[in-house]
């Protein structure tokens, strides 16, 4: 009997390219599912940056001891939301921190 689908085959899910990193274990998150889960009491705002040519910007919140989720919002305001673990997040920080273009709001 035909299976249909194949788990063997994952899409890879990547950032937009703005964004001067790459995670490799990222999951996309539906707006619903980001939304909620980063205006949860658990979730707190580690940090925001904007992109300084394009007026993308990006968001992190820690929502468990392991786990991030990044909100990009794109320069007309449209959220897309990541989840990653935290220590994926933590070896790509400092290509963010040494972007030209990627700017620290807080």
């Amino acid at each position: 009997m035909a299976a249909r689908g194949s788990r063997n085959h994952s899409v890879r899910v990547e950032l937009p390219t703005v964004v001067p990193f790459d995670i490799p274990q990222l999951n996309r998150l539906s707006w619903k599912l980001g939304s909620r889960t980063v205006d949860d009491e658990a979730a707190t705002l580690r940090s925001r940056w904007t992109d300084t040519e394009s007026q993308w910007r990006l968001a992190v919140f820690a929502v468990t001891d392991g786990t991030v989720v990044l909100r990009v919002r794109t320069p007309v305001g449209r959220g897309r939301f990541y989840g990653a673990a935290e220590t994926d997040f933590a070896n790509a920080l400092p290509a963010l921190e040494a972007s030209d273009r990627w700017r620290r709001l807080d």
